[in-house]
């Protein structure tokens, strides 16, 4: 490869700069982790309105669970719920990161696409599946804890394939798993806090660090 720098140093880094970009996912949009964490907070709202209106799971002031087990219909609204935020933040990712694909002139669907999604699905499907038995075993204050150590995993998994903060984000959202179920009763908060707050924080830094150069 010829190169018109009298630095080695600069040669080195365009071409280490190349082989980033042939390797990793580089359009992940930080407007789809605020789209995402936007998504979560709408759905934690929509799923605490099911429950207080059930009568059937009381929380306090402080969000902390004061027992009873949720009826069939419960479990079904807030599977839908869920069902409905994964969706909303799936679509905006892609939406997000085609359009800063598009913008910055680059394919969106390649195989460091693929190789992301793959790492990114398994431990995330096995985690649903994990949280679905859960539910159904009558442990739904883990539910919350097994979703954010399962999503951390996913990301961690799939980090090595994108930006280098995922791997970061992926810890963050493990660590407030395991404390979600060290503090059982606190299940929802940490949940509004994993999958809303953290996102949103993340998706601001990323868009001002990489999406608006």
């Amino acid at each position: 490869m010829k190169t018109n720098s009298a630095n080695p140093k600069e040669d080195l880094q365009a071409i280490r700069e190349i082989m980033e970009r042939s390797s990793k996912f580089l359009s992940l949009s930080g407007l789809s982790g605020v789209f995402a964490g936007v998504c979560a907070l709408i759905g934690a709202a929509v799923a605490w309105l099911i429950i207080l209106d059930s009568g059937h799971v009381q929380y306090d002031e402080y969000m902390r669970s004061l027992g009873a087990s949720p009826t069939a219909n419960i479990r079904l609204y807030l599977a839908i719920d869920t069902i409905l935020v994964l969706g909303f933040a799936i679509l905006g990712a892609v939406y997000f990161s085609f359009r800063k694909a598009k913008k910055a002139g680059q394919r969106f669907w390649t195989n460091s696409t693929k190789r992301l999604v793959g790492h990114l699905l398994i431990p995330l499907v096995t985690g649903g599946i994990f949280a679905i038995i859960l539910v159904f075993r009558n442990n739904i204050e883990l539910v919350a804890s097994a979703m954010l150590i399962f999503y951390g995993l996913s990301l961690v998994n799939a980090g090595k394939f994108t930006l280098g903060e995922i791997h970061y984000l992926g810890l963050t959202e493990i660590v407030l798993g395991i404390l979600a179920g060290i503090f059982i009763n606190h299940g929802l908060l940490f949940w509004v806090v994993g999958f809303g707050v953290v996102h949103i924080v993340y998706g601001t830094v990323m868009y001002y660090r990489y999406d608006r150069s």
